[in-house]
C-alpha cells in the first residue's frame, strides 16, 4: 500500500514538473516601450518608442556615441506620426509616420525624419536619402533623469515641441501646424453639415478671427437644421459682438425658452444674466 501511495506521489511530481508553464515568464524590459500623444489644433502628433535607462553608465559620448547616426531611442528606431502637415524645425514635412534619427555632437545635434521606418542597427542600415527633414537640435542641460522620455511642451493651437531628455540632456525641436487654414478647410466641409457641426463652426470663427458675418452664417444654418438652446445661443453671442442687440436679445430669449425643457441646459446662467445686460441696450 505505501508502495503504491510513494509511486502515485512520485508520477505526480514527475507530470508536474515536466508540464511546460502555461504563460510566459513576465520580468520588466530592459528599455520598456512607451507613447506620448499632443493634439495641437486638429492635429494629433504622436511617438513611440522605446525608454533605456541610465544604470549608472556613461551616456553621451559612450554608450551613445558622438558623431554617428542614433536611432533616439532602444530597440527599434523612434517613431513620429503627423496627422497633418507640419513645418519640423523650419522643414515641411507631409502627413504620414517617420523615423527620428539623430546624429548626436559635441558641436551640435542634428535630428532626421526619415522614411524607413524598420532600423534597428544605425547607422549600418541608415540612408541619408530616405531623410525627409534634416535639422538643429536646441540643447539645454537639465536635472538627471533615468529613463529616455519624449515629452510635448509650449504646446499652443499652432505648434508645440518635441523634447528628448535623457540623463542630464534635453534635444528639443520646434514644430508648427497651419491651424487656421486646416480649421477653414474643415469648416468648408461642413456646409452640407449637422445643426452641431455649423454651431462649433460659428462659435470657433467669432472666437478667432471675429468675423462676425462668417460666424452668424454658420449659426444660422445650424439653427435653421435643428433649433435648439445651444445654437441660438451662440446666435445670440454673436448678434450681441455686432452689436445687434434686438436681435441677440430675441434669440437669447430662444435659447432660455428651450434650455427650460433641455436636460442639460449648461449655460442656463449666462443666458439668463445676457437678457439682463442686453434689456436696455
Amino acid at each position: 500500500m505505501k508502495k503504491l501511495a510513494l509511486g502515485v506521489l512520485f508520477s505526480a511530481l514527475v507530470a508536474l514538473v515536466a508540464t511546460p508553464a502555461s504563460a510566459e515568464l513576465a520580468l520588466p524590459a530592459a528599455s520598456p516601450g512607451a507613447k506620448a500623444s499632443q493634439e495641437v489644433g486638429v492635429t494629433t502628433i504622436s511617438i513611440d518608442y522605446s525608454s533605456p535607462a541610465v544604470k549608472g553608465r556613461k551616456i553621451w559620448g559612450d554608450l551613445v556615441p558622438w558623431d554617428k547616426v542614433w536611432r533616439s531611442g532602444a530597440n527599434a528606431a523612434t517613431k513620429i506620426t503627423f496627422s497633418n502637415d507640419v513645418t519640423f524645425g523650419g522643414k515641411p514635412v507631409p502627413a504620414g509616420t517617420y523615423s527620428i534619427l539623430t546624429l548626436p555632437s559635441q558641436k551640435g545635434w542634428k535630428v532626421m525624419l526619415n522614411k524607413e521606418l524598420g532600423l534597428f542597427s544605425t547607422p549600418a542600415q541608415y540612408s541619408a536619402a530616405n531623410d525627409v527633414a534634416t535639422v538643429a537640435g536646441t540643447t539645454t542641460a537639465i536635472p538627471n533623469r533615468e529613463r529616455l522620455t519624449y515629452i510635448f511642451s509650449n504646446t499652443t493651437d499652432d505648434g508645440t515641441t518635441l523634447d528628448l531628455e535623457w540623463e542630464k540632456l534635453r534635444v528639443s525641436v520646434a514644430i508648427k501646424v497651419d491651424t487656421k487654414s486646416l480649421t477653414a478647410a474643415n469648416i468648408a466641409k461642413s456646409v452640407q453639415g449637422t445643426a452641431s457641426d455649423h454651431a462649433q463652426a460659428a462659435r470657433y470663427i467669432a472666437e478667432t478671427s471675429k468675423d462676425y458675418a462668417a460666424a452668424l452664417k454658420h449659426a444660422d444654418w445650424s439653427v435653421a437644421i435643428d433649433s435648439n438652446w445651444y445654437n441660438q445661443w451662440i446666435r445670440a453671442e454673436i448678434l450681441a459682438k455686432s452689436g445687434k442687440y434686438a436681435e441677440a436679445r430675441q434669440a437669447a430669449q430662444m435659447a432660455w425658452d428651450l434650455g427650460q425643457k433641455a436636460p442639460n441646459f449648461f449655460y442656463k446662467n449666462q443666458v439668463q444674466q445676457a437678457l439682463a445686460d442686453w434689456k436696455n441696450k
